[in-house]
């Protein structure tokens, strides 16, 4: 007789889940804090123009709004995406299942971040992309993160809310960068990071996720992975 998979899988499947969400999933949210470093690297600096107003020491201030508008379109467009492409993504999860979502996703998130790690100012423009990427995969991540909630029976409700709130913590990442970047780390080296961490999210797809889908009420001895 098949044995279902048993709680510390589950609590596996949970807490990495929860991972997954507060460190990756909703990081465009934390755009702010990342334009303080591409602004010291210089990126979209040619949109800046020199003004009439001077500063204490008698040289002119630059006008850089419109570098700010680059990196304000940069967010408005990445954040559309996030919501836009909630319907589309989860009629891929729905039609195809777990596994073919979310290596849809994975695709998605490292090419977001390996954009990020290969932009320089000269190729700030990679940023669009990347940070539409970015979002759409992680969008994509939590949707199909939503569904562990049934493998808990009644506390369903609270667990997809653990992960609502781990979603909008993950904002905090683009900070974390923000202050090692100050203490020396580069840009370049923490996304190639990034992208490796997608051979997490591959491995937890094989062993901790189904195929299909987690149906709920969850049937005796349902196992997965």
């Amino acid at each position: 007789m098949a044995r279902g998979a048993g709680r510390a899988k589950k609590l596996g499947t949970l807490l990495s889940g929860l991972l997954e969400c507060g460190a990756f999933c909703g990081i465009i949210f934390g755009w702010a804090s990342l334009v303080y470093v591409l602004k010291s690297l210089g990126y979209f600096v040619q949109w800046c123009e020199s003004s009439d107003t001077l500063n204490p020491n008698g040289t002119l201030y630059p006008d850089c709004s419109g570098q700010d508008e680059q990196f304000s379109l940069v967010f408005t467009i990445g954040s559309f995406m996030n919501n836009f492409m909630t319907l589309p993504m989860g009629y891929v999860f729905d039609r195809f299942g777990t596994a073919v979502a979310r290596l849809i996703a994975i695709s998605l998130y490292t090419g977001g971040t390996l954009l990020v790690a290969f932009s320089t100012p000269d190729l700030a423009m990679l940023l669009f992309p990347a940070m539409s990427m970015l979002s759409v995969g992680g969008i994509l991540l939590i949707l199909t993160n939503m569904q562990v909630g049934n493998l808990f029976g009644k506390y369903r409700s609270i667990i997809i809310t653990l992960y609502n709130g781990a979603f909008d913590s993950s904002s905090a990442i683009f900070l974390i960068i923000k202050v090692l970047h100050e203490h020396g780390l580069s840009l370049r080296g923490m996304f190639f990071f990034m992208a490796a961490c997608s051979a997490w999210h591959l491995v937890r797809t094989i062993f901790l996720m189904p195929r299909m889908h987690i149906p709920y009420p969850l049937p005796p001895a349902y196992n997965y992975g």
